[in-house]
């Protein structure tokens, strides 16, 4: 597998956090652990499916990930090349008209949001660039193509702010209060901003940052604490929703 990350344009840069190319010559499946940004994914060559139940789907050529609350499994062809963008928690917002919570927990095709033509055009000539720096490129052009020239709202941004500051244990309520709201225009203006509800993307803040207190011999039942989980069975059971394993099981790979 061969992985390169690159930054934005200067015009992308405020909703996208980088782009990268990922190139795999022999097929393999893989595990994509749930995260606080959606990503749009273009295959130039090859094809990526997804796993699910035994049952295998192929992506289509260009589409783009909704959040998820759980982990999902991939598998990719031989000789398979994609381009990822990741855009940061309210960027893709700007490039779609619909609410972002349709794409919750799904990889849904462009087809539905972009002409035909215009995404045949654009997908071959993504096949015929040769490098790595056109083909970001041919993507940047693309989606600045689809930037919409509208205002970021800025209560979903400060809530976002006050959640991470929390490391995801900031109580819905309380957050409200703080934003001087209520709770149900708050996660209604998130939902469609973001992708998913304050309470679900304040899990995925808190059950990341447990990814990120970890350190051999360090007690689980000691991370789960300063991350903010006060009963052992509630953070197994969120953990395996979020990783597919005990944190045990999942952990024991990181001292080999």
């Amino acid at each position: 597998m061969i992985n390169k990350a690159f930054l934005p344009c200067e015009v992308l840069a405020p909703y996208i956090r980088m782009i990268t190319i990922d190139e795999s010559d022999s097929g393999a499946a893989y595990k994509v652990l749930p995260d606080t940004n959606l990503v749009m994914g273009f295959q130039y060559k090859g094809a990526i499916f997804s796993l699910e139940d035994e049952k295998e789907d192929q992506l289509s050529f260009s589409g783009i990930t909704g959040l998820p609350s759980r982990f999902r499994l991939f598998k990719t062809a031989p000789a398979t090349g994609t381009v990822l963008v990741f855009f940061r928690e309210t960027g893709a917002a700007m490039f779609f008209k619909e609410p972002l919570y349709e794409f919750s927990g799904k990889s849904v095709s462009l087809d539905s949001f972009t002409l035909s033509s215009q995404l045949l055009l654009f997908q071959e000539k993504l096949q015929e660039v040769t490098t790595d720096i056109r083909r970001v490129q041919v993507v940047e052009e693309f989606l600045i193509s689809r930037l919409q020239q509208r205002q970021k709202d800025l209560l979903v941004e400060q809530a976002i702010r006050h959640i991470y500051g929390s490391k995801g244990t900031i109580r819905i309520a309380e957050l409200s209060k703080k934003l001087n709201t209520s709770k149900s225009p708050l996660e209604k203006r998130f939902r469609k901003t973001v992708g998913t509800s304050p309470k679900k993307f304040a899990s995925l803040v808190q059950l990341k940052n447990v990814l990120s207190l970890y350190q051999p011999k360090k007690s689980l039942t000691k991370i789960a604490y300063d991350a903010g989980f006060y009963d052992q069975a509630h953070f197994i059971k969120q953990f395996k929703i979020f990783t597919g394993e005990t944190p045990e099981k999942f952990f024991s790979a990181y001292d080999k």
